[in-house]
């Protein structure tokens, strides 16, 4: 596969918990943007999917490996790389900062299609979504 999106954030002040650091949780929230600017990147917008061609699409796995821990106000890349889009969408994630890129933490996460309102899973990727994202 390989399509893969970057966007660079800073830390806000609101995601620190009380040992200054990111708070362990907000990295899944990193990861999310990274996945929906990917998304939009290749012009496929979820939301839209759903209400036109009854398809939804929730995260049934994630996994995250914290690394060096993120603290206030720094400036961070995070990266989301497609690594399946057949049966499903399967992206890894990592989070570097600093001008060293000093890789702070790791993951992925996999999506399901399910036909909507059914709640019936398809056990393949729509073709217009797989091909958008290099499937």
């Amino acid at each position: 596969m390989g399509t893969s999106y970057e966007t660079q954030m800073t830390v806000a002040f609101h995601d620190l918990d009380p040992l200054q650091i990111v708070w362990h949780g907000n990295y899944l929230k990193y990861f999310d943007i990274a996945r929906f600017g990917l998304f939009s990147s290749v012009g496929v917008d979820l939301y839209a999917y759903m209400l036109d061609q009854h398809y939804v699409f929730p995260v049934t796995r994630s996994s995250l490996k914290h690394i060096v821990p993120l603290r206030a106000f720094d400036q961070f890349i995070c990266r989301a790389t497609v690594t399946e889009c057949h049966y499903k969408i399967a992206i890894n994630f990592e989070i570097r900062k600093g001008p060293d890129h000093l890789l702070c933490a790791r993951g992925s996460s996999e999506q399901l299609a399910v036909r909507f309102p059914e709640m019936e899973m398809e056990f393949v990727i729509p073709e217009r979504i797989r091909i958008a994202l290099g499937g």
